[in-house]
């Protein structure tokens, strides 16, 4: 089971990388080719690579602490090139693209702390799936809807952030329990 756990080349991971590789291509289909509909297939394609290797992972028994760790870089880096992408488009999109800047250096911060203590490494919660599946949506109807009515953008835009903050909230209080149990574990 060890093995398995420290083991780097995975289908899973592949697929993680394969999602990092896609996040300039759809870079350049927004922003230099504004090719929208090219645009969301390649958003779409790799949200389904986030779904296929976290599916993966736990049915084919694939879960690797370097998959726990590379399946959220993937997911934010995508998450964040795209808000950037639509930022040009959107000035709202702001919001969000602090809130996850901010979010992922405190959760990384303390989720490094946890595995320092602790020695584990703690995959993704619901509510971080619901955020990344909310975000996703919100991206991909503003990139497909040109014409956006800004009273539809403000609202996809402030139900992410809010499901963000919940998320934040929840990771935080994770590991602040996590750390809390090892030592008293350990006295």
């Amino acid at each position: 089971m060890e093995e398995k756990k420290n083991k780097i080349l995975t289908i899973p991971n592949v697929l993680s990388c394969l999602r990092i590789c896609m996040i300039p291509v759809f870079v350049w289909a927004y922003c230099f080719k504004q090719d929208y509909p090219m645009t969301a297939i390649v958003l779409l394609l790799s949200g389904l690579t986030d779904m296929a290797d976290g599916y993966i992972a736990r049915h084919f028994n694939m879960v690797s602490d370097f998959g726990k760790a590379l399946d959220p870089v993937a997911d934010k880096l995508t998450q964040f090139a795209m808000l950037i992408c639509l930022l040009t488009r959107f000035k709202l999109m702001i919001v969000p693209v602090l809130l996850i800047a901010i979010k992922e250096i405190a959760t990384g911060v303390s989720s490094l702390v946890v595995i320092k203590k602790t020695g584990s490494v703690m995959g993704a919660d619901w509510h971080g799936k619901v955020t990344t599946f909310l975000l996703y949506t919100m991206m991909i109807t503003h990139v497909l809807w040109y014409d956006i009515p800004s009273t539809v953008s403000m609202v996809l835009i402030f139900a992410c952030v809010a499901m963000m903050i919940l998320s934040f909230i929840m990771y935080i209080l994770r590991n602040v329990n996590a750390i809390k149990k090892h030592k008293a574990q350990n006295v």
